[in-house]
């Protein structure tokens, strides 16, 4: 009897510890707001070398916000800074929302039709939403236009900034608290596994995985499978004017219906009232049959010339207009806006 008695005080001491021992620490959970970068650094993927340095003193998101979307903002001292750039905003080229609805392809005609629905412009650079995801920057053909001022930039995210502020947008040079601001402004854009667009049953799969796996514990299949669903790296390739101008691209027949896309969201949002630019655009009559007129020749005021090769700043001026690359509008789109400038200037 007693040796029952002293097996089953055991027994129940035993599972009284079992009870008070910490429980063990459940996975991370994911959901659709969930950062992308959390999610892979899960899965053993190391930081990016663009995270933020605490150490910069008078460093803010609010403070990169303005920068990013005023080109100005408040010293740490007190008092404003100086204007960035006399010119341009980052905004002036980049949008600060997802613009592709498939992060996997760079698709100049569902970036087109995505703008309308989201109701943003259709601008020359890559938008600024997820660009912390990014590893690669100012790709392709950027050296042609840049050189080797492009070299320091290919994966550094903080020396491309600082080349967008002195090259693109003919500005001065960040210092480091306005650089590190930005940066945190950038991480506050930074992807989402809403932003994937997977699908449920595929995020189902992934959320099980995560919940399962060890914290930091390197599973390469899963970093591959969702690094699969965005570019690290948003290609650039120049493209020329056609051969002959009044003819246009060759066996491209232009939809005016989308042109008007392009015209509104694109032309129209820089130049209308001179927003960027000195040469003003409006859906007036003769603004069509100035635009036509110039089309097909070799002037600054051909559409064919600026979209193609961008414009030199004016005399006098440090401004300019930046190129469509390739996978920002396309050869069929140039065709688009010609067919409905033409149709509106008769």
């Amino acid at each position: 009897m007693k040796k029952i008695v002293l097996i089953c005080s055991i027994i129940v001491a035993g599972l009284l510890l079992v009870s008070l021992r910490p429980s063990e620490p459940a996975g991370l959970q994911i959901a659709q707001d969930t950062p992308v970068w959390d999610v892979l650094q899960h899965f053993g993927e190391p930081a990016p070398n663009h995270r933020p340095d605490e150490a910069i003193a008078g460093a803010s998101a609010e403070k990169g916000a303005d920068l990013v979307l005023k080109g100005i903002t408040k010293k740490p001292s007190g008092g404003k800074t100086s204007k960035q750039s006399a010119h341009f905003v980052c905004t002036s080229c980049h949008n600060i929302k997802k613009e592709l609805p498939d992060l996997r392809q760079s698709d100049p005609q569902a970036r087109l039709e995505y703008a309308q629905q989201q109701g943003i412009p259709f601008l020359q650079g890559t938008t600024l939403h997820g660009a912390v995801n990014r590893i690669s920057f100012y790709n392709d053909d950027y050296e042609k236009k840049y050189g080797d001022l492009v070299a320091p930039t290919r994966n550094n995210l903080r020396e491309a900034i600082q080349l967008c502020a002195i090259e693109c947008s003919q500005g001065r040079r960040l210092k480091d608290w306005e650089l590190e601001s930005v940066l945190r402004y950038l991480w506050t854009l930074e992807l989402t596994m809403e932003d994937l667009d997977m699908s449920p049953e595929a995020f189902s799969q992934l959320q099980q995985k995560v919940a399962a796996h060890q914290n930091g514990q390197k599973d390469q299949a899963s970093i591959d499978l969702i690094k699969s669903y965005y570019q690290p790296g948003v290609p650039a390739h120049f493209v020329k004017p056609p051969e002959d101008r009044k003819v246009g691209y060759t066996g491209v027949e232009g939809n005016p219906e989308n042109g008007k896309l392009v015209y509104d969201l694109s032309c129209k949002h820089c130049h209308e009232n001179k927003r960027y630019s000195f040469f003003h655009l409006d859906d007036s009559k003769n603004t069509f049959r100035y635009l036509k007129k110039h089309f097909a020749r070799y002037t600054r005021y051909s559409v064919y010339q600026v979209s193609r090769y961008g414009t030199s700043p004016m005399a006098g001026k440090r401004a300019y207009m930046p190129q469509y690359t390739e996978e920002k509008m396309s050869n069929q789109q140039m065709e688009d806006l010609r067919a409905y400038i033409e149709q509106e200037a008769r």
